[in-house]
């Protein structure tokens, strides 16, 4: 002591240096007094009376006292807590915790007002209490987030979308039926129909945790980003939420596969998964990425940074695994009944990437967002490219029975007619290909500025079609029967003519290729007309009979009488099996036959009768009145093969 006073004496100068030097001297002393508080204040006396510099080390010592007095009280608190096993009970014990986090306060503050860091051994007790209560912290922060997870089952999940009625609700049956019916051009899967995803609402919002929760969690977040530990939060963030959100991809359907896993997936199941996969797109960034952003932004309200690193790293999984099942299914077996299901996933993708640009940046994600996207959108060009050449290749040979409507037209019409409420997508997918342009333009029959004025996926669906005509008319020369050729292609043009009149394919394709394709049906039936009536006509001719009305040979009457009546039950016998579905086509074709027929029957007969009259038999040889052939005409073309069972008539 003797040896301190001295040295503080000998630098009696009073300049500002020698008093800092005091102080620092009097501090010195004071951090070896490892005493009482009492016995501390009897030594200040004793150092103060030595000399009057030391008076201001009053001051110094009560603060010294306090600021230990504050930190020791702090300190019995962390580790208290700390000697305990169970996690803090922040629900529990709202004010304990208050106490727990008012201690850890009290620490920081200290700490980083530097009131403690002159002393080492007050610096290392402090680190030691701020490492205990981090640890504490982290462990409750987790089981928070745990605890208030919101269970999120499909129900509540869906009905936090606003969904929309099916495209083609009033379809189904049709759709389903006609594409079951149907298996070369669709691979032999069965029903290509779909539907289309809901659509979203305005905003919508779950709760991804307990409301309640949020502050506590805000509260430790701040404690230990000041601390220094925001990575060691952000990690317990990230897991917690992570696997919440794996669990909610779970409920949504969407399973964790493999590339290799996805395309061993037979075609049903495969679109069942795609269809679930689309939704949960939807689902995943409108609402719940939504509402997990709006959480990071709560919990880490004090730092931009740390939002971003919680978000992107709570996000990443579900959305690998989500891009994940679209690069699979965008690399696999390109199929013409894939094409829809591609298309509802690439507009779903492409919807949800602007919102997913707003709010991840996580570079790598959002690259791995637009490649997926990308492959998508190459994988449907792929498979229309594919739809077109099925359409050129299939090749049955099998005729239809009664000359009615082919599966590969009503599968090709419903497939256009479902495509056409994706033009938008389509267009941009299809734009720039000029091959179906050059196509079409070496066709004489099409209208080259016309052309060029159409969009891109009008210019495929006037290929398509024009390829679907060519395979038809291949198709109808199948038929032995020429008039039944004319009859398939009249059922399966004007089938077609109505498909594109009756649906969006209208606005793509104008009124002009309408007028034109009726036009087509009209020339088809008076080619029927003359195939298959010319012949029993000719019995109804002057021609040959051998002089006038009145001395027409008797022979040659009955004989044309006899051929006529072989000729009108064939074809009763044979097109009474002929199916035309259309009613309109199939009275207009009765009509027609009736205004040809009716009119020269009733003349010969009215010419020739009475020669036939004077003999024997007649009704052998005029088995029928007009109104009779009037009648079974209209048994026509009914699918239901028909025979004539005539009672003859007595002679007159």
């Amino acid at each position: 002591m003797a040896a301190t006073t001295k040295s503080i004496d000998g630098d009696g100068g009073g300049g500002g240096g020698a008093d800092d030097r005091v102080m620092a001297a009097a501090q010195q002393i004071l951090k070896s007094l490892n005493a009482p508080k009492e016995v501390r204040e009897d030594m200040l006396l004793i150092l103060s009376s030595f000399d009057n510099r030391l008076s201001k080390i009053t001051d110094l010592i009560n603060t010294s006292s306090a600021v230990q007095d504050r930190f020791e009280s702090a300190e019995k608190v962390i580790l208290r807590w700390d000697a305990t096993s169970s996690s803090l009970p922040w629900e529990d014990s709202p004010d304990e915790a208050a106490e727990y986090l008012s201690a850890l306060d009290e620490i920081l503050q200290l700490w980083e007002s530097l009131s403690v860091q002159n002393d080492k051994d007050l610096v290392d007790r402090a680190d030691t209490a701020i490492q205990l209560a981090m640890t504490r912290l982290e462990d409750e922060f987790r089981h928070i987030l745990v605890r208030n997870t919101v269970p999120l089952d499909a129900d509540r999940l869906y009905s936090s979308i606003q969904r929309v009625s099916l495209s083609f609700a009033s379809h189904d049956g049709e759709i389903s039926e006609e594409f079951e019916s149907f298996g070369e051009v669709g691979n032999g899967t069965g029903s290509c129909f779909h539907e289309r995803g809901g659509s979203l609402g305005g905003d919508v919002s779950v709760d991804l945790i307990n409301p309640d929760a949020v502050a506590e969690l805000r509260d430790i977040a701040e404690r230990m980003n000041r601390s220094g530990y925001e990575k060691e939060c952000s990690q317990a963030y990230s897991s917690v939420r992570r696997e919440a959100l794996d669990e909610c991809l779970a409920v949504l359907g969407v399973e964790k596969l493999s590339i290799e896993e996805v395309q061993k997936i037979e075609w049903r199941d495969l679109d069942e998964k795609m269809k679930k996969w689309v939704q949960a797109v939807k689902i995943t960034v409108r609402v719940l990425l939504a509402c997990e952003k709006g959480l990071c932004d709560q919990v880490f309200m004090g730092s931009d940074h740390i939002k971003d690193i919680c978000f992107n790293e709570a996000a990443k999984c579900c959305l690998l695994q989500l891009l994940n099942f679209g690069e699979a299914v965008s690399i696999g077996v390109r199929s013409p009944e894939k094409l829809f299901r591609i298309l509802d996933m690439y507009d779903a993708l492409r919807d949800a990437l602007p919102e997913l640009r707003a709010m991840v940046t996580d570079d790598f994600l959002l690259r791995e967002a637009e490649g997926v996207l990308h492959t998508l959108g190459e994988a449907a060009r792929g498979t229309f490219a594919e739809f077109e050449n099925a359409v050129k290749r299939e090749t049955s040979r099998k005729p239809m029975l009664f000359g009615e409507i082919h599966p590969l037209t009503r599968y090709v019409m419903n497939y256009l007619k479902l495509l056409v409420v994706y033009s938008e997508t389509l267009n941009s997918l299809l734009e720039g290909g000029e091959d179906e342009l050059d196509s079409l333009r070496d066709d004489a029959d099409n209208d080259k500025r016309q052309l060029e004025s159409m969009s891109p996926l009008a210019r495929h669906l006037l290929s398509l079609i024009s390829s679907l005509e060519s395979n038809l008319e291949e198709k109808s020369r199948l038929y032995e029967d020429v008039a039944m050729q004319y009859v398939f292609l009249m059922n399966n043009i004007l089938y077609i003519v109505q498909k594109v009149k009756d649906s969006e394919l209208r606005s793509h394709l104008g009124d002009t290729w309408i007028r034109k394709h009726r036009s087509q049906v009209r020339q088809y039936a008076t080619s029927y007309l003359r195939a298959s009536w010319s012949k029993a006509l000719s019995c109804l001719k002057d021609e040959g009979l051998g002089g006038s009305a009145s001395n027409a040979s008797r022979v040659a009457l009955k004989e044309r009488f006899k051929n006529f009546n072989a000729c009108f039950e064939e074809i009763y016998r044979v097109q009474t099996a002929w199916k035309v579905p259309d009613e309109q086509l199939r009275d207009e074709l009765r009509i027609s036959i009736s205004e040809r027929v009716i009119p020269a029957y009733r003349s010969f007969v009215g010419r020739f009768r009475s020669q036939l009259e004077s003999g024997r038999n007649v009704g052998k040889y005029i088995k029928y009145t007009p109104e009779d052939l009037e009648n079974h005409v209209l048994d026509l073309f009914e699918g239901t093969p028909g025979v004539l069972h005539h009672l003859r008539r007595k002679s007159s």
